[in-house]
């Protein structure tokens, strides 16, 4: 029993330290650290210290090895998880190689530095009611950008809308409508006290308003996000139509190339980024990341053994000019053929033949392209060939198109395994305002509307403009795939447009039924073929069921919690003992 006592006690310092912050030693009578919020938090420099921190939070999206992005497609029509092909291994206990538990305790830990500027920024006295508020509205943003994640990640989860300042047990679960209502009205507020033009990485009056048109459509709030997102439209920004940047008068390249280079995210002439994340190598250590990882995550395994000759030896070498440019692929995110290939096809152009210059060669690298780069292998030099793979499954982690325009970025470091160096990289660019208005007309039923947005991407790249009544969701997310890859959290759009389904009752969804039939598994399994044919892999053979719309809430938070009850999504044990949410935010 002392045991349990114990143990019990450690998980509720647990909850409190990791998810929702206290003082490590409470009860250890200590001189203030200089560093202390009473001491921070005493002007204007010290609440701005930590929005530095927020801004720094956001990379976690987009940096190391397994990002959180990267995730999102690996668990979605656009890629498979190779290590992790059965999703039956995702318990509320464990995530195997990828940080789907993980993620949700860290993501509280971003939202209680911003709610730590929100619950002190009345402790001092401001200059002005603008510059108070103009902190209170990043940290605001900062707040509504994770929550909108957390919502269409693992559903209905517990609002911690204040700074918690000791141990809490009886965290109770919200709604994602109340969430989602309460994101609005914060967003509303931001987006009137943050400036229309910032430096580059900070939160402008666009970015809220971008991410306030998100909301809306979740919401179902559809006039609204046209109105919103147009505003954004109609804003200091325009699709990039002509080359620029770093590599412009290199005759191989093409604008959609440029638009993609690190270097290019935030150059002045790039009138299209409206938030960017800044990730340089010359930064000090701690202001820059361990690197993108593009070429390690997406890419095929390209080097390893596997990738036999004509001789049926290793064909491949990690060295050379080849291991520099391709880095050392990983598979985490096995692309699908979908998005290598099916996409692409339209009104009678294929991948081969497409305008699209998202699509385009000079910006791909296609299997054929891949050369045996071993010097002691007979086939040296020539196209590698998976005829020659020991097994056709080889072929599935190491040898697979890739986008390479999207992914190919340098390791600065000459020494370091080239995986993906440091890069800016795009949190909200004008391309996906587009699309964001283009599906709020499409619930309307204005396909016409919808079509025109959808066009003017399709334009910038040059591919065939599509009409009204070819205009539906799929398609859609067909485009968000086409000009999103990488860069979007596709797991999570798939989810917030299964639930706009599902609560209006198309297409045969139901909120009552969102665990047993949703769009998000029904588009998966139509455009991931690696669950149809039960790819095995590492012992997991490829398995998933509708309820994987969402992940698990971690155990040890929902234990930890004993005066109250976070629910666990539907399908994972512990759902038995949920209780109604709460529907409404103080």
């Amino acid at each position: 029993m002392k045991n349990r006592k114990n143990y019990i006690y450690l998980l509720a310092l647990m909850v409190g330290l990791i998810l929702f912050s206290c003082d490590e030693d409470r009860l250890v009578p200590k001189p203030k650290s200089f560093f202390t919020p009473e001491n921070v938090y005493t002007d204007a420099e010290g609440f701005e210290s930590i929005l530095i921190t927020l801004r720094k939070n956001i990379k976690e999206e987009n940096t190391g090895s397994i990002n959180w992005i990267a995730m999102e497609f690996a668990a979605s029509d656009l890629g498979s998880p190779w290590s992790q092909l059965d999703f039956f291994n995702l318990t509320p206990s464990t995530s195997q190689y990828y940080p789907y538990l993980s993620m949700f305790t860290e993501v509280y830990e971003f939202i209680k530095n911003a709610n730590v500027v929100i619950s002190r920024i009345d402790d001092i006295e401001w200059e002005s009611e603008a510059e108070k508020n103009k902190i209170l509205a990043e940290a605001l943003w900062h707040r509504s950008y994770w929550y909108y994640r957390l919502v269409h990640t693992y559903g209905d989860v517990p609002f911690v809308g204040s700074e918690v300042q000791e141990v809490k047990l009886d965290f109770q679960t919200h709604s994602r409508t109340a969430i989602l209502n309460k994101l609005q009205s914060d967003l509303e507020f931001a987006e009137q006290w943050l400036p229309e033009s910032t430096p580059i990485g900070e939160v402008s009056k666009y970015a809220a308003l971008h991410l306030l048109a998100k909301v809306y459509l979740a919401d179902k709030e559809f006039d609204k996000a046209i109105a919103t997102a147009t505003e954004v439209i109609n804003g200091p920004f325009e699709l990039m139509t002509e080359r620029f940047g770093i590599d412009v008068s290199d005759p191989k390249r093409n604008l959609l190339w440029d638009l993609h280079r690190p270097d290019n995210v935030n150059d002045p002439q790039n009138k299209e980024t409206i938030m960017s994340m800044i990730d340089r190598y010359e930064a000090p250590p701690g202001a820059k990341s361990s690197g993108l990882y593009t070429l390690r995550l997406y890419n095929c395994q390209w080097m390893q053994s596997q990738v036999r000759d004509s001789e049926g030896k290793p064909g491949m070498v990690a060295a050379g000019p080849q291991y520099d440019s391709l880095g050392r692929g990983n598979a985490n995110v096995r692309v699908t053929a979908s998005y290598q290939y099916h996409i692409w096809n339209y009104k009678g152009e294929t991948w081969r033949n497409t305008s699209d210059l998202r699509r385009a060669d000079i910006n791909w690298m296609d299997i054929d392209e891949f050369i045996y780069n071993n010097p002691e292998s007979v086939d040296y030099g020539k196209p590698v060939n998976s005829d020659y793979f020991a097994q056709a499954l080889d072929t599935f982690k190491h040898l697979y198109a890739i986008p390479y325009y999207i992914l190919y970025h340098p390791t600065q470091d000459a020494g370091a395994t080239p995986v993906g160096g440091n890069g800016d990289w795009y949190i909200y660019r004008l391309a996906e305002t587009y699309l964001i208005r283009a599906e709020a007309y499409f619930w309307k039923n204005d396909l016409a509307m919808a079509a025109e947005d959808i066009n003017a991407i399709r334009t910038r790249a040059n591919a065939i403009p599509v009409t009204a009544a070819e205009v539906d969701i799929d398609f859609i997310f067909d485009e968000r795939a086409r000009e999103l890859f990488a860069e979007e959290p596709r797991h999570s759009e798939l989810v917030r447009a299964s639930y706009i389904q599902a609560e209006l009752g198309l297409n045969g969804y139901s909120e009552a039924s969102f665990d047993t039939k949703n769009y998000y598994f029904d588009r998966v399994m139509a455009y991931n073929k690696t669950y149809e044919q039960k790819i095995e892999l590492l012992g997991n053979e490829a398995n998933m069921a509708p309820f994987h719309i969402l992940w698990p809430i971690p155990d040890r938070i929902i234990t930890a919690n004993t005066l109250a009850v976070i629910n666990q999504n539907k399908g994972y044990d512990g759902a038995d003992r949920n209780v109604p949410p709460l529907e409404t935010i103080e």
